[in-house]
């Protein structure tokens, strides 16, 4: 087994009539589809917060969306409350095939740490155990798609290249949030900088 297709987010919260909708978050559910056979593995990823999950700006006195704010010491974004443990927003999209999927990763599970990346929570010290899971069965080579392009796909992409993968952003099957503007062209040419092959 070599490769591996990581199926970033596509939950219901991040497409249209969510919580924290990505725009034309829920085009890439077909296209995640048609990807999935063309790879050994597939990997899907959720956010799965508790409802007293530090990113909520609900949970921040005063606070505003995308407001940036210290979490023990770790800069924070804030969002809505969205993909809170067991809720239908947190849920899997329901045209997602995920009779494919071999791995379901849930991350941001922690109250005071938000988790981006598939691989790492945000103090880049915590990891998932995706990376190890992907080395056992022999995975050298990631592709990427979901959502958001900015945010957990980069992230997500980002890591993968710095643990050694060989890292490839379906852009064409991913979304990004653009907050703040021009968030999506910056996270393109930081993974491209990064060696990521972005197509």
């Amino acid at each position: 087994m070599s490769s591996a297709l990581l199926v970033i987010d596509v939950q219901n919260d991040f497409c249209p009539g969510g919580a924290l909708a990505v725009p034309a978050g829920d085009a890439v559910v077909a296209a995640a589809n048609r990807l999935m056979p063309d790879y050994d593995l597939v990997v899907a990823t959720q956010d799965w917060h508790p409802p007293e999950h530090c990113s909520f700006a609900s949970r921040h006195p005063g606070a505003a969306f995308h407001d940036v704010v210290p979490v023990a010491g770790i800069e924070q974004r804030l969002w809505p409350d969205h993909c809170v443990q067991g809720t239908p927003g947190a849920a899997l999209h329901p045209e997602l095939d995920t009779r494919r999927v071999n791995l379901i990763l849930r991350k941001g599970m922690r109250p005071a740490l938000d988790s981006y990346s598939a691989f790492f929570e945000n103090d880049r010290r915590t990891a998932t155990g995706l990376a190890g899971y992907l080395r056992a069965l022999g995975v050298r080579r990631v592709a990427l798609c979901g959502l958001a392009t900015d945010y957990c796909v980069r992230y997500s992409a980002l890591d993968a290249a710095r643990l050694g993968f060989e890292v490839e952003v379906l852009t064409g099957a991913c979304r990004g949030v653009d907050a703040p503007s021009g968030s999506v062209v910056q996270a393109r040419a930081e993974m491209a900088a990064a060696g990521i092959r972005l197509s």
